[in-house]
């Protein structure tokens, strides 16, 4: 059997060598296909989380050579292969790679189709774009981690999932993948300008709409999808395991309800909010009168719109992840 060649297949990309969404950006244009060499610093960079080299994961798949840019011979050599490539990942701060000569316009002059792609969390213009920051910064001045916390609680910072993955690294890949695409299609080359804060902005839309339409504008935690709904939240059962429930239609909803044994006729309407501290007492209790195994066994396969709250470490041998 020959081997499966990704949609990416004879690209080759150039990475300058970064932290958090470029490097998982990269990853994910190699795992499409493309052939990425990683140029890495001659020695770390200290940024980021310190971690043996073996467990930066977001590194798998691709080849890395050390390049010393403030070198003639090892910026000679970054230009040979930028010039010789369909793309480019950096993740610098705004003018640096104007300042080692392999700015946009300078590769650009030299490669007209190259792709050349730029991952910030800033961006590269306003009062902010030169200075540092990361994730839980970037994703504040967005007015989404506002949003995310219990009522009556601090904004909870969420891991950096949402701001240097979602808004970073895959609307840097998905910008490259498009860009390229204009490139095989007889266009030019372009910039791709990827920032965290845009990404994130753009990721927000659904919830900008539905504050328009006052059905997700109030403080966090009091809102259908921030905690405040006992129809979209955790429970804790009588093992101290967690279970999530979120069937936010109706009929998600009875199906829930009937099963784990209460009387939807007598459960309180939960579509008007002022009912629902009463029907959150009753799902905790009933949550906390089993095991989480038992939730699982009554629940998992249903239409409840459930799922046990599992550790990373159980994830691998979850039935669902194993098909997947």
């Amino acid at each position: 059997m020959s081997e499966r060649k990704g949609p990416l297949t004879g690209l080759k990309i150039v990475e300058m060598a970064g932290i958090g969404p470029v490097s998982l950006g990269a990853m994910l244009l190699a795992d499409l296909g493309a052939s990425v060499i990683r140029l890495d610093r001659p020695a770390p960079a200290g940024t980021g989380v310190p971690r043996p080299e073996r467990y930066n994961l977001p590194n798998r798949g691709r080849p890395s050579i050390a390049i010393d840019l403030k070198h003639p011979d090892g910026l000679a050599c970054a230009v040979d292969l930028i010039d010789r490539a369909d793309g480019l990942v950096e993740g610098f701060r705004p003018g640096v790679m104007e300042r080692l000569g392999l700015g946009p316009d300078a590769c650009l002059a030299r490669n007209p189709k190259l792709v050349y792609g730029r991952m910030t969390g800033w961006g590269q213009t306003g009062p902010l774009a030169h200075t540092a920051g990361h994730d839980l910064n970037y994703i504040a001045l967005t007015g989404i981690l506002d949003a995310i916390g219990r009522d009556g609680s601090p904004p909870t910072p969420p891991i950096n999932l949402l701001g240097d993955y979602a808004g970073g690294s895959m609307f840097l890949a998905m910008g490259m993948v498009s860009a390229m695409l204009n490139v095989a299609r007889g266009g030019e080359g372009q910039v791709v300008d990827a920032a965290i804060l845009d990404g994130v902005a753009v990721l927000s839309t659904a919830l900008m709409g539905l504050q328009a339409a006052n059905l997700h504008n109030g403080p966090r935690g009091t809102n259908i999808l921030d905690s405040g709904a006992p129809h979209y939240d955790v429970y804790r059962c009588a093992d101290g395991r967690y279970v999530s429930v979120a069937p936010i239609e109706p009929k998600f909803r009875t199906i829930l309800i009937e099963k784990i044994g209460l009387a939807p006729e007598s459960f309180p309407d939960t579509r008007n909010a002022e009912n629902w501290p009463a029907a959150r007492r009753q799902l905790e209790a009933r949550f906390a009168e089993q095991p989480s195994a038992y939730w699982c066994d009554l629940l998992e396969c249903t239409d409840a719109c459930f799922a046990p709250v599992l550790s990373m470490q159980e994830v691998p041998d979850h039935p669902q992840q194993r098909a997947r």
